[in-house]
């Protein structure tokens, strides 16, 4: 059986005329579930109860449960999702001074392999469907009502290759996006990619307005295909090319994801690389500090050499945010507490 957040408001026109029913129910269904957040068919009080019984008997609700949560000292809070099938997801909340951002998985484990990463530990099962996708923003949003916060930002950047289970990322960010959704404006919604280049055409065809972000974490083929298998399938002249055909197509400003591990990819050598790599390009690059996985060997850069890191970009022209260091005390590192909690 489907779930009901499989759907979005075509889906559910579609499904009531079948029906022989007229399509606006459509609108007071998603009302029910995305604005009014009910858990049961029972409380969409506003549809008969005909309506109700075969809802029930064509699709699930709430298909998704919390397993665990971990809590930081600075408002992180990590999410260990269990799907109806037993499958584990995670998912992070953070809080900025901007508001509050969730970063969703998009898929059951990983198969890009990057060997800094502790969702890798874990293979790829299965794709998440559109409904499991926005089923994780939404059970978030249900624990910032209890303190009446809303969740303002979006970016898909957990487990798994957002443009290896493209059909239903884009789907579920069509549901996040809408006004009958969860009506996350499209500039507060970011998708981030390993650098798969036939993802990354077949996005820029679409034109959506949505961030795209570019996990890069090297300044040069070798070192990001030590780091990122990924590169030789896709290496960086390739990605580049690739990118600023994107930016031309929609005139959008990309985002570059930098994970900063000490002794790696943090020298001055890799900061004149930067500059070269994004020369001419409308980008910036968002510098991370690496939550240290203990399966691996990486540490992250002191708080001394990502600031000199940083000066040195900034020196070089280069467009450079410093991204402060979320969720410390926790299992915060993407994948992590999944392959704890099935250890």
């Amino acid at each position: 059986m489907n779930s009901i957040y499989d759907l979005n408001l075509e889906d559910l026109e579609n499904y009531l005329v079948s029906l022989g029913l007229k399509p606006f129910r459509a609108k007071q269904i998603m009302k029910w579930l995305y604005e009014k957040r009910v858990s049961t068919f029972e409380e969409m009080s506003d549809i008969s109860k005909d309506l109700q019984k075969k809802l029930n008997e064509d699709f699930i609700i709430d298909s998704i449960s919390i397993k665990d949560v971990q809590v930081s000292k600075d408002g992180t809070e990590k999410y260990l999702f269990e799907m109806a099938d037993g499958s584990l997801v995670e998912s992070v909340m953070m809080v900025f001074e901007y508001g509050y951002s969730a970063c969703l998985s998009s898929q059951v484990g990983c198969n890009m392999g990057c060997t800094f990463c502790a969702s890798g530990l874990l293979k790829k099962q299965r794709n998440l469907s559109a409904g499991e996708i926005v089923l994780q923003a939404l059970m978030i949003q249900k624990r910032l009502d209890e303190i009446d916060k809303r969740l303002g930002n979006i970016v898909v950047m957990g487990t798994g290759e957002p443009f290896d289970n493209y059909d239903n990322v884009m789907k579920a960010m069509s549901i996040i996006n809408s006004p009958y959704g969860m009506e996350i404006g499209a500039r507060h919604i970011s998708i981030s990619t390993c650098g798969v280049i036939p993802g990354i055409e077949r996005f820029a065809k679409e034109n959506l307005q949505y961030n795209l972000a570019i996990s890069l974490h090297a300044s040069n083929d070798e070192l990001r295909s030590s780091l990122m298998p990924v590169n030789k399938a896709y290496p960086l002249e390739e990605l580049m090319k690739a990118l600023k055909e994107y930016s031309a197509t929609n005139n959008r400003r990309l985002t570059f994801e930098y994970l900063l591990l000490s002794g790696v990819n943090d020298s001055a050598q890799n900061a004149k690389e930067i500059k070269e790599l994004l020369k001419g390009m409308n980008a910036y690059i968002n510098l991370i500090p690496y939550n240290e996985v203990k399966e691996k060997d990486y540490k992250t850069s002191s708080e001394e050499n990502a600031l000199r890191f940083y000066d040195l970009l900034k020196k070089n022209g280069v467009s450079v945010t410093l991204r402060q260091k979320k969720g410390t005390d926790i299992d915060a590192a993407c994948g992590q507490l999944r392959a704890n909690n099935l250890k």
